[in-house]
This record gives structure tokens, sequence and C-alpha cells, in this order.
């Protein structure tokens, strides 16, 4: 006797829907469905209807027209980008609700989640409420609730965000393993897209394209169907083939998923030239920097009492493209912070270049005059912008390259939203020709349309370049060397790049696991001194974000004034960084307190 083969049941269909918003639409008579066990990534541009089909598939949002049905049996949970967790609820209330300690401490899944999310079981944590969390923490909490409770399908919008690269690689493997969840993702990160992913759908222009496989596969098939339209414009084209070169030459292995014929993309790219001309950008760098651009030697960097790095002696030289990773409160933004010569070194010496010219794009944003027009905005630091061997872009060129078209350019800065405001803060950095670029978190809130254009303006820049991100796919798609903060004060090398680094992560916690009986503090005394010291700089931060609205609002009265308002900027400023470091404290003593 044959048994038939098991069918996939179906969870959720989407039929005929249709939404705007204004007079704009956004979805048009869409149908799609999901069946238990499928993981799907959804991409597309910012504003292009990726979170408004999320959530109308939660049902959160009700569809203009069409109808969205799910089966009786199906569970759904939502991550939405923004948390709307009673600020005064616990840890513990969210992701536990009424279970039992019995009930939970028992459950072998529910522990691997606390350990991979949170480090391990942890009172203190369960007793601090919502509000008084950082948005990694509550990124945090919000999934944990989510893989904990009994659903069939959960709903992820940008999932990674505030995730340091270890936190997304432990969620990558956990959702790999969960063969009992069907997965819909909206994300720009697309080394956790190839992670999870076995299907893409692209919303674009009011419809849904379906695609077999991954984010490397929806480029190679992308190619594909380019190439058998042959309607498909020039510049499009050679951005898709670049990627392409990248994925073959790169990363290899990111090109086993796609269950399709790859024959004729591999076509497009047999003759590609890799990414980067190595040699050309560091004769370029070269002449522009000269030999020195940045030595440190026996270096200590501190953020507030706390001591991040100790005796660093570091040499970055012209050309040189370095990522750099680490944990959560190791020193990242505080390292390119005095490097960038924001803050000085505690002890030792940074020696910077006499034709150094450094850019620097912080995870804070800098306040603009809220009338001036976008390309205004550009203008003002510079018409035309070099690229090298002869190359230049005009500030409207490179507004448009970032995702700023002939329209978006007049829009008003005070009318932007935040990833459009940081967009327009990464373009004026670029018009104002650097030669060194230092970027903390650059990824945030970019769509990968976006994403693909800026890598594409890095490839050809021919300075050097210090990255700090949690997206794995950028990071290794820019740099060719990688450096690592493990929380021991030292930077390390990493020749094998981000996987030699969750290598030693995953040795460091087994290694802190296996010593029995160490105590989360050295002693009683030292856990009430840092106590005192969270509610200092807690109190802190709660006057320097009052200073920075205070100091916001003075700039809208002082709009026409610009020598009040240049005072009032040069004060912003300073507010913005000292509660940088502040809030930098804050998470090295909330560690301290957690283990």
């Amino acid at each position: 006797k044959v048994r038939s083969p098991t069918v996939a049941r179906n969870l959720v269909n989407i039929e005929e829907v249709s939404k705007a918003f204004d007079i704009r639409p956004l979805l048009i008579k869409v149908s799609l469905g999901i069946s238990e066990g499928e993981r799907i990534g959804i991409v597309g541009r910012n504003g292009a209807g990726k979170s408004t089909l999320m959530r109308i598939i939660s049902g959160e949002e009700a569809a203009d027209e069409g109808r969205v049905t799910k089966s009786n049996a199906t569970n759904i949970g939502f991550l939405a980008q923004i948390d709307s967790a009673d600020p005064k609820a616990t840890v513990g209330e969210i992701v536990l609700g009424d279970r039992q300690k019995h009930e939970w401490a028992g459950d072998a899944r529910i522990r691997e989640i606390f350990t991979g999310l949170f480090g391990g079981f942890d009172d203190h944590l369960f007793e601090r409420t919502i509000g008084n969390l950082s948005g990694g923490e509550k990124r945090r909490v919000g999934l944990a609730k989510l893989l904990i409770d009994d659903i069939q399908l959960i709903l992820l919008d940008e999932p990674t965000n505030h995730l340091d690269v270890e936190g997304v690689a432990w969620l990558a493997e956990h959702l790999k393993k969960r063969t009992d969840l069907a997965v819909l993702v909206v994300t720009h990160d697309r080394w956790f897209l190839d992670e999870i992913t076995d299907r893409t759908w692209e919303v674009v222009q009011g419809n849904v394209e379906e695609y077999d496989g991954g984010y490397s596969a929806f480029v190679l098939a992308k190619a594909e169907r380019s190439r058998q339209a042959a309607a498909t414009e020039a510049r499009r084209n050679n951005l898709i083939r670049k990627e392409l070169a990248w994925l073959r030459r790169g990363a290899p292995a990111r090109t086993t998923k796609p269950k399709f014929r790859v024959d004729a993309a591999n076509e497009l790219i047999s003759a590609e030239p890799a990414p980067r001309d190595g040699s050309e950008l560091l004769k370029f760098a070269l002449n522009r920097l000269g030999k020195t651009v940045l030595e440190a030697k026996d270096m200590q960097v501190k953020a507030g009492d706390k001591e991040l790095l100790s005796h660093l002696t570091w040499n970055i030289g012209p050309g040189d493209r370095i990522g750099i990773v680490g944990i959560n409160g190791a020193g990242k933004s505080t390292l390119m912070r005095v490097l960038a010569s924001e803050l000085q070194p505690a002890a030792g010496k940074l020696t910077t270049g006499i034709t150094v010219k450094i850019a620097f794009l912080t995870q804070h944003l800098d306040e603009l005059d809220p009338t001036w027009r976008v390309l205004e905005a550009v203008e003002k630091v510079a018409q035309y912008v070099e690229l090298g061997k002869g190359k230049t872009l005009s500030a409207s060129q490179l507004c448009e390259r970032l995702g700023f078209d002939r329209d978006g350019q007049w829009t008003p800065v005070g009318d932007l939203s935040g990833g459009e405001r940081r967009r327009l803060q990464l373009t004026r950095l670029l018009m104002d020709a650097p030669n060194v670029l230092m970027l903390d978190e650059p990824t945030n809130d970019f769509d990968i349309e976006t994403l693909t254009e800026l890598e594409d303006l890095l490839d050809s820049f021919g300075g050097t370049l210090l990255v700090v991100s949690h997206d794995r796919y950028f990071l290794e798609r820019v740099c060719d060397r990688f450096v690592g903060l493990l929380g021991d004060l030292q930077l390390r090398d990493l020749p094998r790049g981000v996987d030699e680094y969750l290598e030693l992560r995953h040795n460091q916690s087994v290694s802190t696991s296996s010593s029995a009986g160490k105590t989360k503090t050295s002693n009683a005394a030292e856990e009430r001194q840092l106590k005192k010291d969270l509610t200092r700089v807690e109190r802190q931060i709660e006057k320097g974000k009052a200073e920075v609205i205070r100091l916001t609002q003075e700039q809208e009265v002082h709009a026409m004034d610009s020598g009040k308002l240049l005072e009032i900027t040069e004060q912003l400023a300073k507010v913005t960084a000292e509660l940088a470091t502040r809030e930098e404290e804050w998470l090295s003593i909330t560690l301290a307190l957690e283990g």
C-alpha cells in the first residue's frame, strides 16, 4: 500500500486584498497563501507596503478590499517595529504571563530561549519594568514572548534591529530548528534572510512578486527575469550583476539554496570583474592620505568610570576597510568616537595623519533646519563630489543614488521620517569628500535597494573605512578585515571574520558556564554600588533627554536667527554626545549587574 504524501496545512489566505493611504495605493488586489512550516522573507523599498501587508495578515489592520482568512487552529504572533507593551509591566509578566515557575523552569525549550536571548535565568531581569529597558532589551523581550507562546505563524517586522551579530546568529539558528513554526519576516538584514527563508515576496508598485529561495536566490532570479524580459534599466542591471559577482566570489556557499536554473544568471556575471579594484583604490588612498592615518599607542578607552580597552596599540592604514564587531557594552561606539577625536583617550596616545579628513556617521541624528529642502541641505555641503579616477557626482545625483528621487529632493527636512533623515545625514557626509569614513550602525532604517546603492558607492570609496554594524551581510560586503571586542579590554584581530568572532564568543560562554560557584558579582557591596551607579546614571540620562527636547524646541523658536541657531546647535551636539556616553555607561552597569 502506497501512502499519499503529507500535504502542508494552509494557515492563512489573502484574497484580492487592496490597501491605500490617502490616494496612494500600497497593495492592489494581492492574493497570497502561507502554509505550515513555510519561511518567507518580504523585501521592497521603504514605503512600498511591507509592514502594511504584515499588519493586514496579523489582523491589526483592515484591508480596504478583499479578505484575509485563517484556519481555526492557527495562532499568529506578531513582532512589530514599535513596542506596544505597557511600560509599567515587568519582563516576567510580559514573557511568562501567569505560568508558574515549575512550568517554565523545567521546559528545555524555554531554558534555551532564555539562554540565547538573555544569557540564562535572571530574577533581577524578570523584575525590571519594560519602560526602563533599552531598545535592544525590549526587542529580546518581545522575541522571547513570541518564541515561548503556542503559535503556528510568527510575523517578524525588522526582528534584528538593536540585536548584535551574536544575537542575530542565535535567532537564525533557533528559527531553523523550529520546524513547527511558519515564519514571515520583513528585514533589511540579507544574511538573516539567506539563513532562514526559502521563499521571497517582493512588494513593488502595489503587487507582490513571488520567488523561490532566500535573498541570494532572489537576486539570481531577478537577474534571470531581467535578462528574459530585456526591459530593465541599464543601471539596475549593473547593480544586480555587481551584487551577483560578489555573491559568487565572496560567499559561494550562498548560491546553494536556489531551486531553479541559474545558468542564464551565471552567464550574466561570467566576465564581471571583482566589485572593487583593490590596487587602484589603495593607490588612490595613498595619494590622498599619505602613510599615516590613525595610530593608537598604549591607549586606554573609558566610558565614564568603566574601562573598555586597555593598552591598545593599533595602526589603521590608508585604504583599510575594517569591520568592528563585539558584544553590547564592550565599547564599539566609544572606540569610534575616540578615533574620530570626539572623545579623548583616558591614557596613551592617538596620532591622526596630517591629511586625514574624517566623516563620522553616528547613531544619533544631526539636527538640521526643518525648513530646508533635502537638496538644499546637501548642496550647502557641496555641489559636486569626486569619486576618484575622474568620476564625479552632483548633489542631486548622490541624493538619487541614496533613495531621494527628483520629487523627494524638494521635501522639507522637517517632513522626513527617521530613516529618511538618516539617509540625508549620510548623503551630507559623503558630499563633504572625506578620506576616512566611520559608520556606526549605518544600515538602520535602510531598505535593501538603498543598501545596495550604498555598497556600490563604498566600492568606489578610495579612503579608509571603519564600520560598526550588526548587519553581517553589509559588513562582509564592504569590509576586508575584521576586529572584535569581547569584553576583555582587548581588541582582537579576526582573520576569519564574523565566523571566528562567533566561535570565540561561544567558547567564552562555555568557559563561563562551566565555572562552578561563580557569583554574578564579586560581593554584595559591589552589587549595591552598581545599583547606586545605575540610579545615578538613569537620572543623568533623564536630564539629558529633557535638555535635548528643550534645545530642539529652542531651535524651532529661533529658526530664523542664524546666530542663535548656531549657538543652540552647538549646545545640542554637546548634550547629545554626553547623553551617548551616559547611555553607554548605563549599558555597561546593566551588563555587570546581569552577569
